[in-house]
């Protein structure tokens, strides 16, 4: 005794010195030896047991459950059953006698270790502990400790780690989910119990009437007027017309009256009720969830619809309370609903869940008299706001479906609270999840809407005011004049991971609803877009009576701060309805075309009248007394009516069509496109605001590309622009602008004209003047054809470097957009760009050690041979296929791979990227580099970069030698491609494998990379084996099956034990199922228990089981279960097999 008192106050002193933040790194290592040490001896435990029983020392404490919970881990099941008596009784002993007196982390830690025996010996070795657990639950003075025992329970047996057999996890959940009905049965007693029990206070001190503090006296108007008012008007006449449909869950006592709950029992229902979610996250809808279950969750789903109430208040400890049981009582509703496989029989439970829930969605969208803006939501907590929006979204997303035609699910009425609720959400986040239910609920209207046996006009109309509303509160709230000081705090600044600011991603969510609900009711939309923007757009067309000159230029004479606040208002909301409009362009077109045009063209007038009166008014130039703000709307109004015209890009080719069949006004169109291009054209400037310059290039582009109006290249804008370009005029315009204005006048020229014969196209002309503009825009690069005198001026060698660059990314643009139209614009454009391909050529030995010079150029030719490989013609490509290849010595590679510059790695990419395309050839052409290919992979790149960690050019290779396997089968395999692949059996078909060497090789790398870590790679070549596998039938050639099988499945099996990839686990097991059925008898007879025999760490017996738990299926389903067993029960061998050595410790 005094032996083990001595060790224990050394074991105290040892702990106490380690967390001491005196104790220096090398006395803590020391000490954590000692431990380690002590653990390592055989009755470590027993000393544990004492110290545990015999401390107050926190430290202590943890450390010895922490020895034995390693001890129940590894070593349990070949423990002495007496010793495992001692440890549960004393374990379960010392929680009975202190689990009211210890930290709640070491409580904690207790019951895991009691639920962990349970885990192991439950029932065969440990008949009462769950029996012992459900007796600890219903007595009062131990109701919290029970509670927490079947959460961990659920936590531990529902799905229990990988140290149990699968046959044991199966056992465990089937003896769990028989003790369900009795655990919900609990914790529904439990919860009620406290409801009752505090009763009877509500009883004698009554509550604040549920309506004061709100309007009762609201006027009754006509139940579809009341359903869909503005949200935004404080008035809660919705309210009325549902009382009626939505009942309180319970009559005994409104939802409004909170019991004044104690902090014993609050903590009480907060424990059970994250016991509720934590069995309803896993087990079966069903009859074990009752009514009367249901119904006691969403009493305390009720308490989070409280208003909270300042820390200063009487009552803030007890409004506290219930919030959080009304957060817990929601996630238990939120796992119910989020099961997307729902029986039969629980469908009615479900309808009673939306009514009660329903009920719930009412109260939090009353209107309240205790803050200024009368909104609730703004009063609720934010966590139970954001749980119940989660409870929307499930509902919309899974479950609508079931409900939507049923007549006690009132539909309209529920969307009616879903617009109140969305518009009084308190913050945007919040607002965004609501706008996410609607896109739901819009395309599952559209979806119906496409289902042929659907009566659409009878949907149409049925939520024809519903979705109208939504769209005229949206367009309220994303409007300034209804909304600034809320939309005033959306930052218009910084970017987010999608390059969009907040004020972007505001009105871009909204206006995708807008857009949404113009597909069913396009013509209503329309008509409320239009009536705001006609409003703003005459006050913005009307300014110029409020422009002076003076001697510091122009100024605007609106001073009065209240009238600049309008203005800016006003400003702010035309850019957006612009935005608005211009997301609408798609309803006009096609088969809508013709019986929209009116509409179509008035808005397109419009439009070009904007941007008419922008582009001569400048008014971004004009000075006022709040400059900062207006210019910045002055900007976006004048850039963002450019933008909303290139989005009727199509509606104006559609018109250009329609002028060449039907009697269209074709001087109309001529005049709309003139006139556009006297307003944009002027706009290329540096003194222009790049916002609008970049609108305006967009625009330009879209007029070449998509409209391409035949007289466009005799306008005298844009001959103008033509003239500008070529001289050099926009090289001060962002690289951005210049390309699209470079890209746009090349598609003019190649691009053909739509409805116009080929012969009256007039190619000639047309290929001398885009040759012509290409010898302008290239004029220095050309000058740099004599690669000798290039090299030996250094100062030019410099200073062509941005010349190389800047060229070549024009030209590189140019090929890209034009890789995808018809073979005449391809041949101009390559018959243009010849001179400058052969200056390329000579100037790449010149600039090979400057990977920054090289990237370009090799960027260049990747885009010629992805874009113009056909118009390059054969000789050519081969001819600088060569040049690559000799330039790219191994010398060469190796010191692009080493460099450390991301350039030198996308210079080899790119390199590979082009042998890449070369082996996709069809033809025989360029059949005579395949040996060249082969021997740059796997000889010169390959064993550079084996055996680097990182990603870089992996897989660029493996891409390039799956392509080249994949396209060149019979330069590896010979015979008939038919017989190869109607082959019934191995031997049909010749299998005999030709230049047998480099496929082994390729096929060893692909093994390699499978040991390495690099997730990326793996799923590359694992998706490549299966795909050449499912064309070719890699796995049953004979050099496959024969020599390589076994090796890969070695692997592959060998990859799952270790879980070293595991977010592949399921896409490894098919590959393995596939490479399997190649030879099912030889995986079975020959693999399987070969692989077993070579596993260290199982005894004989072990591995007999395992064989023989494989069972001998062939389907897929069957399989899969039968090698995710294995894995999952080789692990579990190993670890019971780890065992302590001798030796013992003294402190």
């Amino acid at each position: 005794m005094a032996s083990d008192q001595s060790s224990l106050k050394a074991l105290e002193n040892l702990m106490t010195e380690f967390f001491d933040g005196r104790t220096s790194n090398e006395r803590k290592r020391n000490i954590e030896e000692i431990l380690n040490n002590f653990t390592q001896t055989r009755d470590a435990w027993q000393h544990c047991l004492y110290y545990l029983a015999n401390t107050h020392n926190e430290y202590v404490m943890m450390f010895c459950m922490t020895a034995i919970e390693s001890l129940i881990n590894k070593q349990w099941v070949g423990f002495d059953g007496q010793h495992k008596l001692e440890i549960r009784s004393t374990l379960n002993r010392f929680l009975l006698e202190h689990h009211n007196r210890v930290p709640t982390y070491i409580r904690n830690k207790l019951v895991k270790l009691v639920v962990d025996i349970g885990r192991i010996d439950w029932p065969h070795f440990y008949p009462d502990f769950f029996s012992s657990i459900l007796q600890l639950a219903q007595q009062p003075e131990t109701a919290v400790l029970g509670i927490i025992l079947l959460h961990t329970s659920s936590e531990e047996l529902a799905s229990p780690r990988e140290d149990l057999s699968m046959a044991r996890k199966e056992e465990l959940q089937r003896l769990l989910l028989g003790q369900v009905p009795t655990i919900l049965s609990l914790l529904s007693n439990i919860l009620e119990s406290v409801l009752e029990k505090h009763r009877h206070l509500v009883a004698a001190t009554p509550p604040p009437s549920p309506t004061s503090g709100e309007d009762g006296s609201t006027r009754r108007r006509s139940s579809s007027v009341m359903l869909f008012s503005s949200p935004l008007e404080s008035s809660d006449t919705a309210g009325n017309v549902l009382s009626n449909m939505f009942k309180s869950p319970s009559c005994r006592i409104p939802l409004e009256a909170l019991p004044p709950l104690d902090v014993e029992s609050q903590n009480l229902c907060c424990l059970a009720l994250k016991c509720l979610a934590q069995y309803f996250s896993w087990i079966p809808l069903s009859s074990m969830i009752t009514p009367s279950l249901l119904s006691t969750v969403f009493h305390f789903a009720g308490f989070g619809c409280e208003i909270r109430k300042s820390s200063t208040s009487v009552n803030s400890n007890f409004s506290t309370n219930t919030q959080v049981l009304g957060n817990l009582a929601m996630n238990c509703i939120n796992e119910l609903l989020s099961k997307n496989c729902v029986p039969v029989e629980f469908e009615d439970y479900l309808l009673q869940m939306f009514q009660q829930t329903f009920y719930l969605l009412q109260k939090l969208t009353k209107d309240s008299r205790t803050n200024s803006t009368g909104n609730r939501l703004s009063e609720i907590d934010e966590s139970y706001v954001e749980k119940f929006t989660d409870f929307l979204k499930l509902f919309v997303g899974i479950h609508l479906k079931r409900f939507e035609s049923n007549p006690q699910f009132p539909v309209l009425e529920f969307l009616a609270l879903l617009l109140k609720y969305t518009f009084r959400q308190p913050t945007n986040e919040g607002f965004y999840n609501c706008l996410d239910t609607w896109n739901t609920f819009l395309d599952y209207l559209d979806d119906k809407l496409k289902d042929r046996s659907t009566n659409s006009a009878a949907i149409v109309s049925r939520y024809q005011e519903a979705l109208l509303s939504l769209v005229s509160n949206m367009l309220h709230k994303l409007q300034f004049r209804y909304n600034q000081s809320q939309l005033e705090e959306l930052d218009d600044e910084v970017l987010d991971d999608d390059n969009e600011t907040e004020w972007q991603t505001f009105l871009c969510q909204s206006l995708e609803i807008v857009a949404k609900v113009a597909e069913i009711y396009t013509a209503e939309t329309f008509r409320l877009l239009y009536e705001p923007f006609r409003e703003h757009l005459d006050i913005y067309l009307g300014l110029d009576q409020f422009v002076r000159n003076n001697a510091q230029g122009r100024h605007l004479t609106i001073t009065a701060e209240n009238e600049c606040r309008k203005l800016h208002c006003s400003l702010r909301d035309l850019a957006s309805l612009l935005q608005a409009l211009g997301r609408l362009a798609e309803h006009f077109i096609g088969e809508k075309f013709l019986e929209r045009f009116t509409d179509g063209t008035m808005l397109l007038e419009r439009l070009v009248n904007t941007v008419v009166y922008g582009s001569k008014s400048q008014l971004f130039n004009v000075t006022s007394t709040i400059q900062n703000v207006l210019h910045t709307d002055f900007v976006g109004v004048h850039a963002q009516a450019i933008s909303s015209i290139q989005a009727f890009a199509h509606w104006l080719s559609q018109f250009y069509s329609e002028t060449h069949k039907v009697n269209l006004d074709k001087d109309k169109f001529a005049s709309l496109i003139s006139t556009l291009l006297d307003s944009i054209v002027p706009m290329f400037s540096k003194e222009i605001p790049e916002k609008i310059v970049h609108s305006s290039a967009h625009l330009l582009l879209s007029i070449t590309t998509t409209v391409r109006p035949q007289f466009l290249l005799h306008l005298s804008s844009t001959q103008t622009l033509c003239k500008h370009a070529s001289q050099g005029a926009y090289v001060e315009l962002t690289m951005e602008v210049q390309l699209l204005v470079y890209r746009a006048l090349s598609h003019s020229l190649i691009l053909p004209w739509p409805n116009v014969a080929d012969a009256d196209q007039n190619w000639t002309s047309r290929a001398e003047d885009h040759q012509a503009f290409v010898r302008q825009i290239a004029r220095h690069f050309l000058q740099l054809s004599n690669p000798r005198a290039l090299a030996a001026n250094k100062g030019l060698l410099e200073e062509a470097k941005s010349v190389i660059k800047r060229t070549l990314q024009i030209f590189e643009d140019w090929i890209e957009n034009v890789a995808g139209e018809v073979v005449k614009s391809k041949q101009i454009c390559y018959r243009s760009l010849q001179e400058v391909i052969e200056v390329a050529l000579a100037v790449f030995p010149v600039y090979l050690h400057q990977p920054d010079v090289v990237d370009s150029l090799m960027s260049f030719f990747l885009s010629l041979f992805q874009g113009l490989r056909v118009q390059m013609g054969v000789p050519f490509a081969e001819q600088t296929i060569q040049t690559f290849m000799t330039l790219f010595t191994q010398e060469q590679l190796a010191e692009s791979i080493c460099h450390e510059s991301s350039a030198a790695h996308k210079v080899v990419e790119k390199f590979l990227k082009i042998l890449e395309l070369i082996v996709q050839e069809p033809g025989s052409a360029f059949k005579a580099f395949l040996p060249n290919v082969i021997s740059i992979c796997m000889d010169q790149i390959y064993p550079i970069i084996a055996q680097r960690p990182s990603p870089d050019i992996k897989q660029s290779l493996y891409r390039l030698v799956h392509e080249l396997i994949m396209n060149n089968w019979r330069y590896f395999f010979k015979g008939s491609v038919l017989k190869t692949l109607h082959s019934q059996s191995p031997q049909n078909g010749n299998g005999d494998v030709q230049n047998a060497q480099q496929f082994t090789a390729i096929m060893q790398s692909y093994g390699q990379s499978f040991l390495q870590p690099d997730l990326a790679v793996f799923k590359q070549n694992l998706e490549s084996l299966e795909t050449l596998n499912a064309k070719w039938k890699l796995y049953q050639k004979p050099i496959f099956r024969e020599v390589m099988l076994l090796q890969f499945l070695n692997v592959l099996v060998q990859v799952l034990v270790h879980k070293s990839h595991d977010l592949l686990h399921e896409e490894i097991v098919v590959t393995v199922y596939n490479m399997a059925s190649a030879d099912f008898s030889r995986f079975y007879a020959e693999f399987l228990p070969h692989f077993v025999s070579s596993c260290e760490g199982l005894d004989a017996n072990q591995r007999n089981i395992l064989v023989r738990n494989f069972k001998v299926d062939k389907d897929l389903p069957s399989f899969t279960q039968n090698v995710n067993r294995f894995v999952n029960d080789l692990r579990y061998y190993r670890l019971i097999n780890s065992s302590l050595p001798e030796g013992s410790v003294t402190f």
